[in-house]
Parts: C-alpha cells; structure tokens; sequence
C-alpha cells in the first residue's frame, strides 16, 4: 500500500532529468485558462495521430469489432475525437496532479452522490467501479474530493514519475493499492474503506473468463472483481468523469449500488460486469481509451484481432 512517499536523493539521479524537466513544463503548462488548455488539449492529441499510426489503427479496429454496424466514415469521425480526447486526457493528468483543490472544484459538478453516501453508511466496503476514460486521472481526484478512498494502481516503472503521479493522486484520496496486492484490497474494503478498482482491460488469460463486450463474444474480462466481491462482501457501484461537450468541465456521474450482481457464478458475474460498463461508455463513447488492445487475449485457437 502506497501513502504520500518520501523525498530521495537518488530521484536526482541524471537518469530522472528529462522526467523532471517533462513535469515542470506540464506543470507550466497546467496555470492556462482552462479553456485555453481545452483547444490546446485537443489540438495536440489530433496533431499526434500523425505519428501513432499503430494506435490509431488499434482504435479503429477497436471501433470496427465493438461496433460492426458502424459505417467507416463514421468510425473515422470517432477515432479523431478519440485523439482530442487523448491530448486532453494529457493536460487533465497535470490538473489532477497540480492543481490546488479551490480550481478542480470549479470545473466539476457531481450526479448521483448521494449513492456512494448511501453505501458508505452501510458499514461495509465499497468498491467503487472505474471506466478508462481519457479523463481517468483527474476522475480520481474529483472523485476523492467528494469521498476520499484508495484505489488499485500499477506502480510506474520511473522511480520519479511513481514519487509524482503517488504524491499527485493522494492529494485528495487515501492511499494507493498495487493491482497485484489482493490481500491488501480485501482488508481494506473489509475494514470499510471504498476503494476504486477498473476492471474494464485485458489483463491476459490468467484469471479471466471469455464473455461478450458489446459485439465481440469472447472477450478476455479478470474475474477480479467477482473474487474481490466473493472474499470482502462489499457494496458494488460504477463511476465516470464525462467531459462536457459544451466545454463548461465535467460531470461525476455515480450509479446506485449494484443490487443483482451474481456473486455465485463466476463466468455471468464477468458478463454482468461488461454490460455494466458498456452503459458506462455510451454516455461518451469518444472519450473512452480505445487506443488499449482490449482483445489482445483471444480463447485458444482463434485467430489474433490485431495485425500488431
């Protein structure tokens, strides 16, 4: 479990230069008018198409197997908001991490708080269900400005983008949990914390069953959250940060406690959860990361979905 670390020396190390000067100039950058950062935000995640071709072909293909009734022009249109929403989804890390409490207030509005009130009074845990929108960062600091909570993480690679992104994400939530750590989550929610886990990647074959997201059949999903919910017994809800398309900020969208999720049968609680999440993306379906290659694990046999 990662609470606010401790400065070291070896984080100025030559080899964390370049990270440091990359978030100072983020942090720079963030100090703009919001609107301001908007249009830059989407300028640059457009310009970048122009070199992650290998992304863009992910998204659309992503696109084409979710949506098969969906014309290509019409694909086309929603992998360039796609990108908008990417070189966004950059400046809100920044918000996220560095911006005081006062200014993230001012650009969100919340729906639904009353159910996360409503499951955190019951005593127990609460696991908190994330979608990976481009805006997933500053979700979490939104969302611990309305309940501070932990949240499952992968720790970063970069010792001083870790030292960051853990100071950043715990300036208004409580600690972070490494995904691989099921114990610690367990306890957490069993001692009645709410904590954020997204379940909604593919994380290989182990531990995952082959179910239906929207028009894929066979669709590698973790059995995680179906274990978690097994061993703590906790509330179960979904949330998501939609950016508004109006560019007035944001809205915290939190749905009531899940009350039919199917805690005896493994394969229709991995399904249940995907139909979950698939109403989740529809609220803005261009600000989800389709970028991710999300079929990547395919049941033995079947051919792979992705030419790279």
């Amino acid at each position: 479990m990662s609470t606010k670390p401790l400065f070291s020396k070896t984080l100025l190390h030559p080899r964390y230069w370049l990270t440091w000067f990359g978030l100072a100039i983020l942090w720079l950058w963030v100090q703009l008018p919001y609107p301001v950062l908007l249009k830059m935000g989407r300028f640059i995640g457009k310009f970048s198409m122009r070199f992650l071709k290998r992304r863009v072909s992910i998204a659309r293909q992503n696109l084409k197997l979710c949506f098969p009734q969906y014309s290509d022009e019409h694909v086309d249109s929603i992998v360039e908001q796609n990108f908008a929403s990417l070189g966004m989804g950059l400046i809100e890390t920044g918000m996220a991490w560095f911006w005081p409490d006062e200014r993230v207030r001012k650009w969100f509005d919340v729906r639904g708080l009353e159910n996360l009130h409503d499951a955190c009074a019951k005593g127990r845990g609460v696991m908190v269900i994330g979608v990976h929108f481009m805006s997933l960062e500053l979700g979490g600091r939104v969302m611990g400005l309305c309940q501070p909570m932990m949240a499952m993480y992968r720790p970063h690679n970069n010792k001083a983008m870790e030292f960051v992104q853990t100071i950043g994400r715990s300036r208004s939530n409580k600690a972070m949990i490494d995904r691989r750590n099921l114990k610690g989550m367990v306890k957490a929610l069993k001692s009645g914390e709410a904590v954020w886990f997204a379940p909604d990647q593919d994380y290989g074959p182990k531990g995952s069953s082959f179910v239906p997201f929207f028009a894929v059949q066979e669709a590698a999903t973790t059995n995680g959250t179906y274990t978690i919910a097994r061993l703590a017994k906790p509330a179960i809800l979904t949330t998501v940060l939609i950016r508004k398309p109006d560019g007035t900020g944001y809205q915290l969208v939190i749905e009531p406690e899940l009350v039919d999720y199917p805690v005896d049968d493994e394969q229709a609680a991995a399904a249940y959860m995907n139909r979950k999440i698939e109403h989740e993306i529809m609220r803005a379906p261009e600000q989800y990361l389709w970028l991710h290659r999300r079929f990547k694990t395919r049941p033995f046999g079947q051919d792979k979905l992705y030419s790279a």
